[in-house]
């Protein structure tokens, strides 16, 4: 597999190898080894599976703060996505700033997601599935959002002034002006 930087300090893009014959082909999807010697040293214990029916679906931005929060291996097994990470790390260089990347299920690319991100995706088509793998387990207690379309951090959703469909939760979340330091960058 390939692990590549994304320009955003910590977000990694994972392109698994494909070893293809007659039938099809073979790619292993996670590998705690190879992880570890890119720097991702992380133990999943929990993983998630969400559908979309139709395109322009926004998840987001989610995050959990501590002792539960999360890093994220997103992975599209249906469909397309625009997958978001917003570094939410007060006094980090990158404070606010964000990478999006399509992940489809025909390219098979996982996006690596530490944190002290938040996270969120717009569905590019429709019959989307995205699995992810956390390493923390989900508490509502610790659930907490980012608003996704904060003017400040300028997140080109891509949407061509098509409205998107979002859960009730996701439009109240804070702005990042006003959400308060759970994260410090070290």
């Amino acid at each position: 597999m390939l692990i590549s930087k994304t320009g955003l300090p910590g977000v990694m893009l994972i392109r698994p190898l494909r070893h293809c014959d007659a039938r099809g082909f073979f790619a292993e999807i996670f590998r705690e080894d190879i992880f570890a010697r890119h720097g991702i040293g992380v133990h999943f214990v929990q993983e998630n599976y969400s559908r979309s029916e139709s395109a322009n679906v926004i998840r987001g931005l989610h995050f959990q703060i501590p002792p539960f929060a999360q890093a994220k291996l997103i992975r599209v097994t249906s469909g397309a996505i625009l997958d978001v990470a917003v570094d939410i790390r007060w006094g980090s260089p990158d404070y606010g700033r964000y990478k999006a990347m399509v992940l489809t299920a025909v390219t098979e690319d996982q996006l690596y997601i530490p944190e002290g991100f938040a996270h969120g995706f717009r569905t590019l088509e429709p019959n989307t599935g995205v699995q992810y793998r956390v390493n923390s387990y989900y508490s509502s207690e610790h659930d907490r959002g980012l608003l996704w379309n904060d003017p400040k951090l300028r997140i080109d959703w891509q949407l061509d002034d098509a409205e998107p469909s979002l859960s009730e939760r996701d439009r109240d979340h804070p702005p990042l002006a006003e959400l308060p330091r759970f994260f410090t960058y070290s």
